[in-house]
């Protein structure tokens, strides 16, 4: 049978998807078996997405026993967090001397799709196109491939978090949303650091707060 990355690349974005939302949960495992039952392939292109799953953090695979849906403790989160205050007001850094009036613009629009979000899930995803693109800092590669694997172990427990806190953190987010565009404005880099620094601490300390999120349903 001819392999098509493709269509390995359409399983991974799907179980993606219901690993995002909360279909997979942390701890659940995946079995290649019904997986590829499921979309009527072989288990070649369902190792291939696990791999590429596993490489974005989503997915822990132990050789020789399976797959599984990344879990955190408590702890684990907390230090996923604790690395995102130090890296990401640094790419965040990098990428402004190529921030453009156009750039600044489709900021403010990413900004106000997050407001205007409907779901939980879509909120996070607005969310976080919104951050991916203050943060697009060219020949940063390596420190963005780390970024975007620290958001996808912590995603699914600060969306539980946003269920939980739904109205009040929504709009301190909206807040902290538009004092980062502020500094951003003015070009200041050394506030632009410090306010992405207490914008993802006051997750952080949430997230502490609430040692439920890390209970299993």
């Amino acid at each position: 049978m001819t392999h098509d990355p493709a269509r390995s690349g359409a399983i991974a974005a799907e179980l993606r998807s219901r690993i995002i939302a909360g279909q997979l949960p942390p701890g659940a495992r995946i079995r290649q078996e019904e997986i590829a039952a499921e979309f009527g392939v072989s288990r070649i292109p369902i190792r291939e997405a696990l791999r590429a799953l596993a490489d974005a953090g989503l997915v822990t695979l132990i050789p020789s026993t399976g797959a599984w849906v990344t879990e955190l403790s408590l702890e684990e989160c907390r230090e996923v967090y604790l690395m995102r205050e130090r890296l990401e007001p640094l790419l965040l850094s990098l990428a402004m001397p190529t921030h453009t009036p156009e750039s600044f613009a489709e900021f403010v629009h990413l900004a106000e799709a997050v407001e205007a979000a409907c779901s939980p899930g879509e909120f996070l995803e607005r969310d976080r196109d919104f951050h991916r693109a203050i943060m697009a800092a060219p020949g940063a590669d390596r420190l963005s491939r780390t970024v975007d694997h620290l958001w996808n172990l912590s995603h699914y427990y600060r969306r539980r978090l946003l269920v939980l806190q739904v109205s009040s953190r929504k709009d301190d987010i909206f807040a902290e949303h538009q004092m980062i565009l502020r500094v951003l404005e003015i070009g200041d880099v050394e506030s632009a650091e410090a306010v992405m620094a207490a914008h993802i601490r006051h997750t952080r300390r949430l997230v502490e707060s609430a040692p439920q999120l890390f209970e299993r349903d």
